[in-house]
């Protein structure tokens, strides 16, 4: 989106792409699958009976787009169009190749202009990355907290709201999609809490390890800083309007699961003028500890992130940290609705310990796209397997595929995945 107060300006050409493009988005939106979809992510994220769901995460860095090609289709001339062109066709070619259960509706988003500033700490290291095209990469961190001298360093953001500029991309985008699309503004619908991510990035993963055994205090002075900043950040989108609903076709709201769709959220009380964080999904999850110990886990991670998570009507755990042994710990988070069971986690042990309380948010394996030779047969036998496993507890199940760095180039293997993956989850039916 525009970043200038300056009014954009839309080709005669780009438009007539941009609207066909848009058509074709509407026409499937008003498919009856739609209903029928967001009703199964309703009740299952109500904890109702219904049979386990697939979700594709198309998130940057979820799924290798640049080895699809699609940005090499792109038409449009100037890049504010061709960054819509490409938001649009991307909807459009998951669903007509791994679609699983995923929602396409007809409105189009216009987010707010919000900037935030620095939390005075910025991250240095290298990158490697996957390749030229990638967004995976890996990392090897600089360590600038030493002292409790640098931790001082970390100040609370301040949060900006560029109300012209919003204005005139909304007043844009309603033109552009007249008739097509209906073009609503949006706040921050959903904020990414994993304030251990961030410390790891300017301490380094072995460093923050080490530390937590050898300097344990000078960790926790850090994380309540932090976690103090990313307080006051949040009560700045709240104070200035800039929240947004979450319980919808969005997944960062509810942290790293499917769709968000529950009747349980807003609250009754609701004033769309004023939208507070009791309505919102909220999430937290602390990855670097995939080898720390429950009780580990509650004093350095769960006792900075539940006060947090209080402030949030429904609430989702984790990431890529396995917490098959931690539900019990987790169970002292308010309003807890989905666990995340990532590819590291043992998922019947997981499975017994969720039950029937918490959604089972399974993260299946993503190494099969890298192998060599794609074997239909070997995924298969993984997932049902896999799904068997967890729904002889009968766990409310969603099954959500991510962290895919690589198809090797074969889009195919992504259909492929989809198309199991779902015709599996059909024969547990509910």
């Amino acid at each position: 989106m525009s970043t200038s107060a300056e009014q954009i300006k839309i080709s005669s050409k780009d438009r007539q792409i941009l609207r066909k493009i848009a058509t074709e988005i509407a026409e499937i939106a008003a498919m009856d699958a739609q209903k029928e979809k967001i009703a199964l992510w309703t009740k299952l994220n109500n904890l109702e009976k219904v049979r386990p769901l697939v979700w594709i995460n198309p998130m940057h860095g979820q799924v290798p787009w640049n080895e699809i090609g699609i940005e090499k289709e792109l038409l449009c001339d100037t890049q504010f169009c061709r960054c819509l062109e490409l938001e649009l066709r991307k909807q459009i070619y998951q669903w007509h190749n791994f679609r699983c259960d995923m929602v396409i509706d007809s409105t189009f988003f216009c987010p707010l202009m919000i900037k935030v500033d620095s939390f005075g700490l910025e991250e240095q290291g290298n990158k490697i990355f996957n390749n030229n095209s990638s967004e995976v990469a890996s990392h090897a961190y600089v360590r600038l907290i030493n002292s409790e001298k640098d931790i001082e360093k970390i100040k609370t953001p301040q949060v900006y709201y560029d109300r012209i500029g919003t204005e005139n991309n909304f007043n844009v985008l309603t033109d552009l999609f007249n008739g097509i699309l209906n073009v609503v503004k949006r706040g921050q619908p959903g904020i990414w809490f994993a304030p251990w991510d961030l410390l790891t990035t300017w301490y380094g993963a072995q460093e923050i390890l080490m530390d937590l055994a050898f300097r344990p205090e000078l960790l926790k002075m850090a994380m309540e800083r932090l976690v103090n900043a990313w307080s006051g950040i949040l009560e700045q989108y709240q104070s200035q309007g800039l929240l947004a609903l979450n319980n919808l076709n969005w997944c960062p709201g509810s942290g790293t699961g499917g769709p968000a769709y529950t009747n349980k959220l807003p609250q009754k009380d609701f004033d769309p003028s004023h939208i507070r964080t009791c309505d919102l999904w909220g999430s937290a999850a602390a990855q670097i500890f995939s080898s720390v110990s429950p009780e580990m886990h509650r004093e350095f991670a769960l006792e900075y992130e539940i006060p947090w998570l209080k402030k949030f009507g429904l609430t989702y755990y984790g990431c890529c940290e396995p917490l098959h042994l931690k539900v019990d710990i987790l169970r002292e988070i308010p309003n807890l609705r989905k666990i995340s069971m990532s590819a590291w986690a043992d998922i019947d042990k997981g499975a017994t310990n969720i039950g029937t309380q918490f959604v089972f948010s399974w993260k299946p394996n993503p190494s099969f796209f890298a192998a060599e030779q794609w074997d239909e047969k070997e995924i298969t036998d993984y997932l049902r397997k896999g799904i068997s496993s967890i729904k002889k507890h009968n766990c409310p199940l969603e099954i959500i595929l991510s962290d895919v760095s690589t198809i090797r180039y074969d889009p195919g293997r992504l259909n492929s995945w989809a198309t199991i993956a779902s015709e599996i989850a059909e024969e547990f039916q509910d």
